[in-house]
Order: C-alpha cells, then sequence, then structure tokens
C-alpha cells in the first residue's frame, strides 16, 4: 500500500490552494501483475568492463533526430519526424530537424566539449533512416561509418559509448507499412539491433534498446502531438505500447544471441503519479495513468505481465507467447525522470484523465513542475517493488529561457543558467540519498549535452549544457551549468 499524501498547501502558476493533508490509500500492488518480490538482479556496474575503476558514472544525453541534422545526406532516408515536422502547425514556428544542432558535421567538435566536460559516459542514439534506409535490408555503409567515427572518438577520449537504438525516428517507410500499429514491427527492430551489433558490437558494450516507449505511444499514436501524429486514442497507445514492448524483448534476445557479454538495457520514462484529489474519480483516474505510464512498460519488462487494470483493454493484442518475450532481463535499466504528474479525472481525454494542480511554485520554461523528490521516489520503488534492478539516470533536466550576454555568433557569449544549475543539484542530492538507503544506482546522465530541436516545440525550449546558436551557424557556447557540472563529474559532490 502506498500512501499519497496531499500537502496542506499547494500552489501553480502563484495561485494557492489551500486545503487539510489526506492520506489516500492506492494500493498500487493491485494494479500490478502479481505482488511478490522479484529475484534480485545482478549488481552489475556500469564500470565493471572499465579499465580504470568501478566508479559512479556521470555523463550526458542526446538523441539523434533533435542533434544530427543532414537529414537528406549520404543515404539517409526520412524519418517520421521529417515528414511530421513538415506539416503546417505541427511544431513550433515551423521548425524542422533538417539541420537542428549539425551535429553530423560537428561532431568531433562535441566529443572535444565532452571531454572539456570530464564525463565518463555519453548515451546517444543511432538514426535508425540512416543506417537502413529501407528500414530493413540493405545497409548503408556511409551511415554506419559516422557512428563508427564518433565510437572511436569517445573511446579515445576515455568516454564510455552507451547508443539506444530507437529515440522516436522510425524510418517513414515503415511507418506506410503501419509503423508500430503492425505486429511485424519486432521483426524490423530486430533486424535492426542484430545489424548494429554486427557493425559496432567489437567496441561497444553498453546498449539501450528504447527510449521511453510510453511516450512515443501516448503523444504520438494516442493524442497525435508527436510523430507519426496519429490520433489513435486509447486503443492506439496500448496497441503502439505492447508492440514496443514486443520488439524490444525480440531485440534483446537477438542482440545476446549475436555477441555474448553485452551489457544491455532499455530506457523508461518513470513519473509517480498523484491525484488532484481526494476524489474518489481523480484516485482511479491516477491509478489508470500510472498503469498506462509506468506499467505496462515495467511490469512487461521485469514480470511478463499486463497491469491488471488495463488486461481487458490490451486482451486482443497478446497473441501466443508474447508476454514471455516482453519479459526479458536486462542488465542497465535506463530511467528518465522529469517530474511527477498530478492528475484528475477528465472525460474526453487519453484514458479520462487530465492534468493538475502540480504542489510546487518551481517550474521550469516548459511549464514542467520541479519535484526533484520524485526522483527519489521512484528509485526506492523500483527497490522495493522490483528487485532493485541496476539503475542508470539517462535523462534528468530542464528548459530554461537562456538569455545570453556577450556575442554567441562566434562560440564567445555568457549564459548564466543559475535555475537549471538548481533544478540539477537537487536532483543529484535526492538521487544520491536514494542510493544511501540502498538504491542500486550506477549513473547519471543529464538532458543535454546541447540545446537541440525540442520536438513539437521546435527551437524554443533549451535543455543543454551547452548554449547553440539557432539563429546563427550553429556556434557552442558552453553555460554555466557545463562548468557546474564539470565539477560534479570531477568530484562527485553537487556543490
Amino acid at each position: 500500500m502506498v500512501l499519497l499524501a496531499l500537502p496542506e498547501s499547494s500552489r501553480q502558476n502563484g495561485s494557492t490552494m489551500t486545503q487539510k493533508p489526506v492520506a489516500m490509500p492506492i494500493a498500487r500492488r493491485a494494479v500490478l501483475a502479481g505482488s511478490a518480490m522479484l529475484p534480485f538482479l545482478p549488481r552489475l556496474s556500469l564500470a565493471d568492463t572499465a579499465p580504470a575503476s568501478d566508479r559512479f558514472i556521470w555523463g550526458v544525453s542526446t538523441s539523434a533526430a533533435q542533434i544530427e541534422g543532414a537529414v537528406t545526406e549520404d543515404g539517409r532516408s526520412e524519418s517520421i519526424w521529417d515528414v511530421y515536422a513538415r506539416q503546417p502547425g505541427r511544431v513550433a514556428d515551423g521548425a524542422t530537424p533538417a539541420v537542428a544542432c549539425d551535429h553530423y558535421h560537428r561532431w568531433e567538435e562535441d566529443v572535444a566539449l565532452m571531454q572539456r566536460l570530464g564525463i565518463g559516459a555519453y548515451r546517444f542514439s543511432i538514426a535508425w533512416p540512416r543506417v537502413l534506409p529501407e528500414g530493413i535490408g540493405a545497409q548503408n555503409d556511409k551511415g554506419w561509418d559516422f557512428y563508427a567515427r564518433l565510437v572511436d572518438a569517445l573511446l579515445k577520449a576515455d568516454i564510455r559509448p552507451m547508443p539506444c537504438l530507437y529515440h522516436w525516428d522510425l524510418p517513414q517507410v515503415l511507418q506506410e507499412k503501419g509503423g508500430w500499429f503492425n505486429r511485424d514491427s519486432a521483426a524490423w527492430l530486430t533486424e535492426y539491433a542484430q545489424a548494429a551489433v554486427r557493425r559496432l558490437g567489437d567496441r561497444v558494450n553498453h546498449w539501450f534498446v528504447l527510449n521511453e516507449a510510453a511516450v512515443h505511444a501516448v503523444f504520438g499514436h494516442g493524442s497525435g502531438e508527436h510523430a507519426p501524429g496519429v490520433t489513435g486514442g486509447d486503443a492506439g497507445v496500448l496497441k503502439a505500447l505492447h508492440h514496443q514492448n514486443l520488439a524490444q524483448g525480440s531485440a534483446l534476445r537477438a542482440m545476446r544471441t549475436e555477441r555474448a557479454g553485452l551489457t544491455l538495457g532499455t530506457v523508461l520514462s518513470l513519473q509517480p503519479v498523484v491525484p488532484d484529489s481526494d476524489r474518489d474519480e481523480d484516485r482511479q483516474a491516477a491509478i489508470r495513468w500510472d498503469a498506462v505510464w509506468n506499467r505496462v512498460t515495467l511490469d512487461g519488462l521485469m514480470r511478463g505481465a499486463l497491469p491488471e487494470i488495463l488486461a481487458p483493454q490490451m486482451a486482443d493484442l497478446v497473441e501466443g507467447d508474447d508476454l514471455a518475450i516482453i519479459k526479458a532481463p536486462v542488465d542497465i535499466l535506463g530511467m528518465n525522470y522529469y517530474s511527477r504528474f498530478t492528475v484528475r479525472a477528465q472525460p474526453g481525454w487519453l484514458f479520462g484523465i487530465g492534468w493538475g494542480k502540480a504542489r510546487t511554485d518551481r517550474f521550469t520554461a516548459y511549464g514542467w513542475p520541479v519535484e526533484p523528490e520524485g526522483i527519489g521516489e521512484v528509485l526506492r520503488e523500483l527497490k522495493e517493488l522490483y528487485g532493485n534492478p541496476p539503475v542508470l539516470i539517462t535523462e534528468n533536466g530542464a528548459a530554461y529561457a537562456d538569455v545570453p550576454t556577450g556575442d554567441v555568433s562566434k562560440g564567445g557569449g555568457r549564459i548564466d543558467d543559475q535555475d537549471r544549475i538548481a533544478f540539477l543539484r537537487d536532483h543529484v542530492r535526492v538521487m544520491q540519498k536514494a542510493i544511501a538507503d540502498g538504491c542500486n544506482v550506477k549513473g547519471y546522465c543529464a538532458w543535454s549535452l546541447l540545446d537541440n530541436f525540442e520536438w513539437q516545440m521546435g527551437y524554443r525550449m533549451r535543455f543543454g549544457l551547452v548554449y547553440v546558436n539557432f539563429a546563427g551557424n550553429r556556434e557552442r557556447t558552453p553555460k554555466t551549468s557545463f562548468d557546474w557540472f564539470r565539477e560534479v563529474a570531477r568530484s562527485g559532490v553537487p556543490a
């Protein structure tokens, strides 16, 4: 039984709602498939294969669709985001990822920035349409050569490459075959995963398969706010989720068969779900959203099960030994955390939920609440309910209105982003407290190295430790947070 307590004072955007604290018992185990604790997974360290020592890893993350650009160069085909962004009204200011941060041409500069940052790991993604332009079949040597050069440069800089196979940039040719609504997507991803290991597995040990399957399903296949822009409602969300889970399980098995000794994982967006009030409708909405956002992926991966509350809706999706395939042991669990969810019952949106008032007076430029305590809540739940798996924080960061002083057109100027430093510091401190309490956290990657193409918000939202001059020639200027994070990576202490 988890008690979700509402504080006396709740604020959002300057308004205050005062109420007595209400302890609301929500039997979250009841919506999990099975209540028995899982066997402990091997306590593998991210540094087990490092030439130096078994140390906590500090790193940064990016994704191909958000930074690479060069979307028509060297044999790359279109992704769903290339097509989506060209549709009028889809992305703020009509922005597209066509150039993004121009990382495809400036990758050496970006590796030098990471080396200067003093990090030990870099989680990036491989652009599926760059290496398999038809999604399956013929491979693009020029695409693989780009990633080979990147990996070699990272290793030379003593930075561990940790590629993610899929960060939302499905080749458009596969979308035209049904995309994640097609069960064949499991075979597509598996073929791609095998190709990646054959091409880079001699140098890359740590791999992640998917990034945030729930986010991709909800906003890309349910509400249509992300690529591919499908408004499939509840059924669309669950179908895309199930097929991503199935593809992930199949790919993980194929990668282990392809090459022994790899450290394999996947990345989930995990966020505590809090009801907006003590009304039963809001409590039930919180249980539903927790099941959709957190449990379909987590219970599938760790237990080979569906959340009971969603099992009737997903029954027609499950065939044969699907759940046995989806239950795939991982060596490392990637966890992305940004905030809690505060939800209320709201007929008309997905799963009958709407957004409530977050109980904080801190918000990012994106309007996301700043709730560092939530990262500890997720880590403790993984410890208590899921056997304390080895966890890498693969994304944690915030968008703020970074206003440079001085000339950034030549990579100069200054961006004193104290709000971002406070965000990162508070989350790292909560994470470190969770580690002291026994949570099995192996590393932390800040989102993100660079300001980038932020999906439907285009270039309006800046998450980077490095400022990118999108109004000019994509010049890079490290922010004050860059220097702060460099010291954290050196000392392990968030001053």
